[in-house]
């Protein structure tokens, strides 16, 4: 390198250095292992514009990844062309906003140079750096303004964005692609480059979408609009005349309802709570696995995204925007309970994003319109969003029954504006340790629900002083509305759907439907963690204790299972063996050990066992299959592989209307096969010319189907239950109603006389669920207002007979006498 090259180069690392004292630069977009170019070809960076600083920044990022340096390549002639060229160029008049689309006469050189040889080839890396990356409009203009510095004007408004926005700079890296993959035979080199440009013009308007989301008019300004809107002003006016007030009053009632909802994200507030939350979860938590984030990247670029998280804890929705906005996506607006809009938490979390919904607003018109409005203008504006459609947080750990309120208010609006295709992007997240089960225990042993309040929230702050594990997020298979409605109702494009207010007679069904494809959704993503394996061996034990090697070889052995056959193909299992688990879990102090001079016990407090129930819910369904296999074969029965398939096509509809289970009815009998091979192959069950059975009961075989057994036997025992309560009424004396509450009453004391630590067995919702299964099934039927059962029911009931435990049998029968 000669002395002119040399000075350049001493005097770019210089530039570099004295920058890098003002930045802090955080990468994001696709992962560094998918990132990865092939560094045997040329490789260069497409940037937005001209930029200097940008040059900078991305030579010591692509150094980092252990690429070569762009720069060095230049001075070194390693490149037909300069490694950056711009897509853009930029007004030169200061404070514009206007971008020229241009073609890069860099680009054209390195266009040409492919061109005149078939073995050559670049790769382009689109690259975008945000000085300070703000999700939404905030009160600072001025730093608003210069989030996006890049396309204001010239250097002096750079050095003004770096100045105050640069200690929060994202730089976002997108998949390299090659030039020769666009090459034609005969095309010139000018097309060639056109081309490309214009592709990237198009990424990069999908990546602005994506980091930024659109721009958001001022919060005062929507509210005031909503009042305006014509379902709203039709709202207003029954709304006067049916409490006999003026409009203008009616117009104000419908302005305050608009402000009480509306969300005000302020990127100071963001800034505050990344800073906050980092901290918190630095303190309780040991740390955050973010699983399947590519695919979400990848359907958010051009889609608008409705995150629908299981709901297990108040910190879901603080956790997903904290990931989402550490990998640089769009913050979620988020649907949140009127009863967190308290003092002092409820203006931080509006400012994070939070709109703020009533319980109930089944018998206020002008609210509900306000609503749907308001949640309109989020959907049509492209916004990501968030909400639950569980509703409230599980007390029992499993996925629970969907309430469709939410997605109903979403296919409205699609069907008023569809220009934006809608993807439901299912969350699952996964706690070792949720921060609100002592509130839970006493909920689920029949204390009051605690209201949410300011003493409440610094109560938790003694909770810091106590670690809670890691926590697993995982994004799930997305859900094309489109595609989903296309297959639902087609030609439902074609319809309009003004006159019905867009509320179509087939929306209910469809609803419901989608409804249940998103809770299958979210439990297609779980993980598993080491608490969850624990719970999973030890609640099957005598009294909830067991030797300390042989807890150690269950939990593997349940890991090893589920490696052998995952649930999905994003299936997380933990790292590590089970000793190591063991160790961690009385670290957490989900168990106790008791010192013995045979080898060590692990047991469990009843306080211990119920909320290690939690844990074990929260990934049942992963293992309801073979579970169900476990409970034909623990009593040493025999079965033909017909005989095995039979009975579980008549259990499973119940079990994944329970559980919200994935396979459909024909692949269910593969499914079934493939879990049948594996226990024989792992010696949990044995083959011969009669069938399957089990092995000698003496055996540590035995023993782990046993436990296998006892995940879903809890289940088959409430089925069993129910079915008893209905022989023993004659028939069509019985509302559901009255059902729910005779089985609730039955299983309270049944878990009590047998011991049974786990809530969900007397839950009446799970009864429910039971019994409109049963009806779907045609075991029930409707007349009037009573439940008349089938012929179906008794050979159902004597299936379970022969499945369950005699001495638990004889008890619920006694206990219907």
């Amino acid at each position: 390198m000669n002395i002119v090259k040399t000075l350049r180069n001493t005097l770019f690392r210089w530039q570099q250095k004295l920058l890098f004292s003002l930045l802090r630069t955080r990468r994001i977009g696709t992962d560094a292992d998918e990132l990865q170019p092939d560094l045997s070809r040329p490789v260069v960076y497409a940037v937005l514009n001209e930029s200097l600083a940008e040059r900078l920044v991305i030579d010591r990022e692509v150094q980092q990844l252990g690429w070569p340096s762009p720069h060095l390549q230049r001075l070194q002639n390693q490149l037909p062309a300069k490694p950056f060229f711009s897509i853009y160029r930029r007004s030169r008049a200061p404070f514009r906003r206007q971008l020229t689309p241009v073609v890069s006469r860099e680009l054209i050189k390195m266009a040409d140079w492919v061109s005149a040889d078939a073995q050559r080839d670049i790769q382009i890396v689109p690259v975008r750096v945000f000085w300070g990356k703000a999700p939404e409009k905030e009160q600072s203009f001025l730093r608003i303004w210069l989030q996006i510095s890049g396309i204001l004007g010239g250097r002096l408004v750079t050095l003004m964005a770096i100045l105050l926005n640069g200690r929060n700079t994202y730089v976002h890296f997108s998949k390299p692609f090659s030039l020769r993959d666009l090459y034609e035979d005969n095309q010139s080199a000018e097309k060639l480059a056109r081309k490309a440009a214009r592709m990237l013009r198009v990424h990069n308007r999908q990546v602005t979408a994506s980091v930024l989301g659109p721009d958001l008019s001022h919060r005062r300004t929507l509210v005031h609009q909503i009042p305006n809107k014509p379902l709203v002003l039709k709202a207003i006016e029954e709304e006067a005349q049916s409490k006999n007030i003026s409009k203008d009053k009616a117009r104000q009632r419908a302005l305050k309802y608009a402000d009480e909802i509306a969300s005000n994200i302020s990127y100071t507030n963001v800034r505050f709570l990344d800073v906050l939350l980092t901290w918190v979860w630095n303190k309780i938590y040991d740390g955050v696995s973010v699983h399947n984030l590519n695919t979400l990247r990848d359907v958010s670029k051009d889609n608008e995204i409705i995150y629908v998280p299981c709901h297990r804890s108040h910190i879901d929705y603080l956790l997903l925007s904290y990931v989402l906005y550490h990998n640089g996506l769009q913050l979620p607006h988020i649907a949140a309970g009127i009863n967190l809009n308290m003092p002092v938490a409820g203006p931080i979390l509006r400012r994070g994003g939070a709109f703020f919904m009533r319980r109930t607003f089944r018998d206020n018109k002008l609210y509900a319109a306000v609503f749907d409005e308001y949640l309109h203008s989020v959907f049509s504006g492209g916004y990501a969003t968030e909400y639950f459609v569980e509703g409230g947080r599980s007390r029992t750990g499993r996925t629970l029954t969907p309430k469709a309120g939410m997605l109903g208010m979403t296919l409205r609006s699609y069907l008023r504006d569809s220009r934006k295709p809608i993807i439901f992007m299912p969350v699952y997240t996964g706690y070792e340790k949720v921060f609100e089960a002592n509130s839970y225990l006493g909920e689920l042993r029949g204390a009051a629900k605690k209201k949410e309040s300011l003493l409440g929230v610094l109560g938790t702050l003694r909770a810091f002083k106590r670690s809670f594990g890691k926590v697993n997020v995982t994004f799930g298979r997305p859900i094309e509305l489109n595609a989903f409605l296309d297959q639902q109702q087609p030609g439902w494009r074609e319809q309009d759907y003004s006159d019905c207010e867009y509320r179509p007679d087939w929306a209910p069904v469809v609803v419901d439907k989608l409804a249940n494809q998103v809770v299958t959704g979210i439990n297609a993503a779980a993980s598993v963690n080491p608490i969850n394996l624990l719970a999973l061996s030890i609640l099957s034990a005598p009294r909830q204790a067991m030797d300390e090697q042989q807890l150690v070889q269950q939990m593997e052995a349940y890991r090893d299972l589920l490696a052998a056959n995952p649930y999905t193909d994003i299936t997380v299992l933990p790292e590590g063996q089970g000793q190591e688990w063991l160790h961690y879990a009385e670290k957490l102090d989900s168990v106790s050990r008791s010192k013995h001079p045979l080898g060590d016990l692990i047991q469990t407090s009843d306080r211990q066992a119920v909320i290690l129930t939690y844990y074990r819910n929260n990934v049942l369904h992963l293992l309801a299959l073979p579970s169900l296999l476990a409970c034909l074969f623990v009593n040493n029965q025999r079965y033909t592989a017909a005989q095995v398939q039979n009975i579980v096509q008549q259990l499973y509809p119940y079990l994944q209307a329970e559980l919200f289970l994935h396979w459909q009815a024909e692949e269910l009998a593969t499914e079934v096969q493939q879990w049948l091979d594996i226990m024989v192959q792992r010696g949990y069950l044995l083959l011969n010319d009669k069938g399957y059975h089990s092995t000698p009961s003496s055996s540590n075989e035995h023993a782990f189907l046993q436990g296998l057994a006892d995940n879903v036997m809890q289940t088959l025992q409430r089925y069993y239950l129910t079915l008893s309560v209905l022989r023993s009424r004659q028939a069509c004396t019985l509302s559901t109603a009255s059902l729910e509450e005779q089985c609730t009453l039955l299983a309270q004391r049944i878990s009590l006389l047998y011991g049974i630590n786990a809530p969900e067995f007397f839950d009446k919702s799970l009864f429910r669920t039971l019994i409109q299964q049963l009806l779907k099934q045609g075991v029930l039927q409707h007349n009037d207002d009573q439940l008349c059962h089938s012929d179906q029911l008794e050979p159902l009931a004597q299936m379970l007979e022969a499945l369950l435990d005699g001495g638990l049998r004889q008890s619920i029968l006694r206990s219907l006498v």
